[in-house]
């Protein structure tokens, strides 16, 4: 069996001039756990060109969504962005991936810290009923530098809540917190300076992030990954890994290609 099976488009929606997404058929034998991510791409001469890239869409949904950056001069990307309904894409049969609740210890708060596209991962896990069932509150901090690149900004906060079947638990337990760097927001700032003054627990009513009752998931930029990480660190945060569950775990292939 071939390692990839072709996916048709169904819609497109561009975001901005550097940001879109796209829905695809999903092949009924493909599998895969909220917050993984598969190869997806094109064939160019005759060739598979692919990268790795985050399921938006909830693991028991019927299609596939991605979300992606457009780079003018990008080997994928660059030809990705003009894909329309009908047209085919690759798709990796096998997905992995780190970003897994069974990667966590148990605790009361899990903090999903994304930037950009990194999103895009968190948007399948916040859709997935059995986040709600290992932690009571689940916060989702979205950084981007403009307001316009807060994809999905919508649905988190109108269309999820209503619903049919998981309205009532992310009505009652989901806290999302968009942040901007370049422009007015009501917030503001990269989101470790924002932990390190302690603004998001703040401004969310919630106790200090700590690794007694805190688990974190980040995925986004190199620089958001480290400082992040650093920050964790220093407050006895472990990472978890398949083999050994942590207090925090990160996603390694993030797509900027």
């Amino acid at each position: 069996m071939s390692n990839l099976f072709e996916s048709r488009v169904l819609s497109v929606h561009h975001w901005t001039d550097r940001l879109f997404s796209f829905t695809a058929t999903r092949d009924p034998g493909f599998r895969y756990q909220s917050g993984q991510f598969t190869m997806i791409g094109l064939t160019v001469e005759g060739r598979p060109l692919l990268r790795a890239y985050s399921m938006v869409s909830p693991h028991w949904d019927d299609t596939l969504e991605f979300l992606s950056i457009k780079v003018p001069d990008g080997p994928l990307t660059s030809r990705l962005q003009h894909v329309q309904p009908g047209d085919t894409v690759l798709v990796g049969r096998k997905a992995s991936g780190t970003l897994l609740l069974q990667n966590l210890l148990p605790g009361k708060r899990l903090y999903l810290l994304s930037t950009g596209t990194g999103l895009a991962p968190f948007m399948s896990v916040i859709r997935d009923p059995e986040t709600y069932e290992r932690f009571e509150t689940v916060v989702l901090v979205h950084g981007c530098r403009q307001v316009a690149e807060l994809a999905y900004g919508a649905l988190i906060e109108r269309e999820l809540p209503q619903h049919e079947y998981l309205g009532e638990a992310v009505a009652r337990q989901l806290r999302y917190y968009p942040t901007v760097t370049r422009e007015p927001f009501r917030h503001q700032g990269r989101i470790p300076s924002l932990l390190e003054t302690g603004r998001i627990a703040h401004d969310l009513s919630l106790p200090p992030v700590g690794a007694e009752h805190d688990r974190v998931m980040m995925c986004g930029s190199p620089e958001m990954l480290r400082d992040t990480r650093d920050w964790l660190d220093k407050r006895g945060f472990v990472e978890g890994n398949m083999s050994r569950p942590g207090h925090h775990v990160i996603e390694r292939a993030f797509v900027d290609k």
